[in-house]
């Protein structure tokens, strides 16, 4: 079989290829592509990629690391933020900083770290004023950037940092998912108002992480934190300082954007289907019973981690990701050579009818007792050894929230608002305003709206 038999997506612009449809209908566009081939050659400007659409196929690029290293368009341009942190470094630089920031996410600290969940979802909770409309797709993002503030730092971000960082990071994921897909270095030098904000929001980061990290050398203090995990070796084990920069700044990318996004689909979700919001009261008032969340009620917390894998599954925050081929070689049986950029895509494989019937229906139940097939299918954090370092921890940030949120509250969607999915670095549900009603006092029928347009 020749790279010439290799079926191509349908629907290439001249010049553009399929860059355009990435960019502005990214999602029924990769829905699309199922069934055409187990890979499929995809054009982005002057450049061809191989998008890996069947499982085999997917599993084969996971699994084969050296093969198919870290790199292409998405993870050429998280370099401009992230260096070399764990999400974009190659093969070997990875495995040496994988050994070394490993023991942050060991099994043993998931205690400490829901207890300081569970004090930050506390403390948001309080500030809600019910009854007034807000933004929840906001308030988490708030939420798990200061979860991954504390965790990172501990006690030595102060809240006008954090604020710095609350309003950078949305700008540069955005700012490298546009890098990404719109060719032409050119474009993003030009001094509009888009790229200048893109700049600006890189400085603030590097100026609230250097300064941090001062002030952590001068304190001399081991605070149990990420940062003291990270700074605290000595001798030819020791990070360098720019390396430390790069897995600061890769955590908290990785433990903003997605976690927050993650959650507001999830909360939404649960929203307007009132059958599936009901069951997840019910459970979260028999093991919580009026406490606060913590790491004891996990285990018990079965409908919560339904419906949060559920919401993955439909909305995968990390959706398109790429890597670099790095010897020629083979594809699910296609030649594929040296240099190549070839992508995958979770949201692709969630949305495989025949692995996932309905696919677009959310369905917790899906989850009671899934198929193998649907396992493996299964990736909002990835496979194989570039796994998300921190996925227990996401997913105990997650269930620990909803269930705080479904415990207090009844969340109704501000009349006429529509949320849709919008396909960046990050999948997002963009504004998603709601109601906050105590449950004491909420209605026993929901109002209507609001619309979830899926594109």
């Amino acid at each position: 079989m020749n790279a010439r038999s290799l079926p191509e997506a349908p629907g290439a612009l001249p010049v553009l290829g399929h860059a355009m449809q990435l960019w502005h209908r990214p999602l029924p566009f990769l829905r699309g592509l199922t069934g055409i081939g187990e890979v499929v050659r995809l054009r982005l400007g002057p450049r061809s990629a191989y998008l890996a659409c069947s499982g085999a196929a997917v599993s084969q690029v996971l699994h084969d690391p050296r093969a198919f290293d870290k790199g292409g368009p998405l993870f050429e341009r998280a370099r401009l933020v992230v260096g070399d942190g764990l999400v974009s470094s190659d093969y070997a630089t990875h495995r040496r900083q994988r050994r070394l920031v490993q023991p942050a996410f060991a099994a043993n600290r998931l205690a400490g770290y829901a207890a300081l969940i569970s004090a930050q979802v506390e403390a948001e909770l309080a500030s809600w004023r019910a009854g007034h409309p807000f933004d929840v797709g906001r308030a988490m993002h708030a939420l798990a950037l200061r979860v991954a503030a504390r965790t990172m730092f501990g006690g030595q971000l102060a809240e006008p940092a954090v604020a710095s960082v609350v309003a950078a990071l949305p700008v540069i994921m955005r700012g490298v998912y546009q890098r990404m897909i719109i060719p032409g270095e050119f474009v993003h030098r030009l001094p509009v108002r888009a790229n200048r904000r893109f700049e600006q929001a890189q400085a603030t980061m590097r100026r609230v992480i250097s300064d941090t990290l001062r002030a952590h050398r001068r304190s001399g203090r081991d605070l149990s934190d990420v940062l003291s995990i990270l700074a605290g070796r000595d001798g030819t084990a020791a990070l360098r300082d720019d390396e430390i920069h790069d897995q600061v700044m890769t955590m908290l990318i990785g433990g903003t954007e997605p976690p927050g996004d993650a959650m507001s689909w999830v909360l939404h979700l649960l929203a307007t289907h009132s059958a599936d919001e009901r069951a997840v009261q019910e459970e979260v008032d028999a093991v919580l019973d009026g406490r606060p969340v913590d790491s004891d009620h996990l285990p018990d917390l079965v409908r919560v981690r339904r419906a949060v894998t559920e919401a993955m599954r439909l909305y995968p925050p990390a959706w398109l990701l790429s890597r670099a081929v790095t010897r020629d070689t083979e594809l699910a049986g296609y030649p594929v050579a040296r240099g190549t950029t070839v992508l995958f895509s979770p949201y692709q494989r969630h949305h495989d009818p025949e692995i996932f019937p309905d696919p677009l229906r959310f369905d917790p139940d899906r989850w009671c007792d899934p198929s193998p097939a649907a396992r493996a299918a299964l990736l909002p954090f990835g496979a194989g050894n570039r796994k998300c370092i921190g996925d227990e921890m996401a997913l105990t940030e997650l269930v620990m929230t909803v269930a705080a949120v479904m415990s207090r509250f009844r969340l109704r969607p501000e009349r006429d608002s529509v949320v849709r999915p919008v396909a960046r670095a990050s999948l997002s549900p963009g504004r998603v305003l709601m109601i906050a009603e105590p449950r004491r006092a909420s209605r026993s029928t929901p109002p209507s709206g609001p619309r979830t347009v899926i594109p």
